[in-house]
């Protein structure tokens, strides 16, 4: 199984590297990495991470500029691609087709083969533009999934925090991890 995993240039770059490390553990699992300059930026401001040691969590590392990779065709079969985080360029971009990138045209050639594309935006508060735009990669049948804390887990820490939702984002891959706390109903 491949998956494809894109980190574009919003906060939040915690999210695609703890993907990333729980994927590795997955030896079924090819991961195909795509990293923006912004998001390597984050992740020397938001993480003790070098964007070096990031790539080394990934099976394949391609530029964001090699329109040419094999992940930019629908001929190369992968279950989907998660975009985490994704900043709300990348969103624009995916939601209007405008493939300037390697992130983006692979996540469109996920949409165009109707394969599943999970993006992880990482803005807050949104506007009615922002919102428009999830609605139209919803439409287009991307899944809108940010990341929302789960309090019923009762979070000590922000790694708690990050690896249910890392769980849920595998949950949309029906790919099984120790990461998610399932809601059990109330404690009587």
């Amino acid at each position: 199984m491949r998956l494809i995993i894109g980190m574009s240039g919003a906060s939040g770059v915690i999210y695609g590297i703890r993907l990333l490390e729980v994927l590795q553990q997955a030896p079924d699992i090819e991961t195909h990495l795509v990293i923006s300059d912004s998001s390597k930026l984050n992740i020397a401001l938001e993480t003790e991470w070098s964007a070096s040691d990031v790539k080394t969590l990934a099976d394949h590392v391609h530029s964001d500029k090699d329109i040419s990779a094999n992940i930019a065709s629908g001929s190369f079969k992968t279950v989907g691609m998660v975009i985490a985080p994704c900043s709300m360029k990348t969103l624009s971009a995916v939601a209007n087709s405008y493939a300037d990138n390697l992130i983006v045209r692979a996540a469109d050639v996920v949409l165009k083969e109707r394969r599943r594309l999970v993006l992880v935006p990482r803005e807050t508060p949104l506007h009615t533009g922002h919102c428009d735009l999830m609605a139209k990669v919803s439409r287009i049948g991307g899944i809108i999934a940010p990341p929302m804390p789960a309090f019923y887990i009762k979070p000590k820490t922000v790694e708690e925090l990050v690896d249910h939702h890392v769980g849920r984002i595998l949950d949309l891959f029906d790919i099984e991890s120790e990461l998610v706390q399932r809601w059990q109903g109330p404690r009587k």
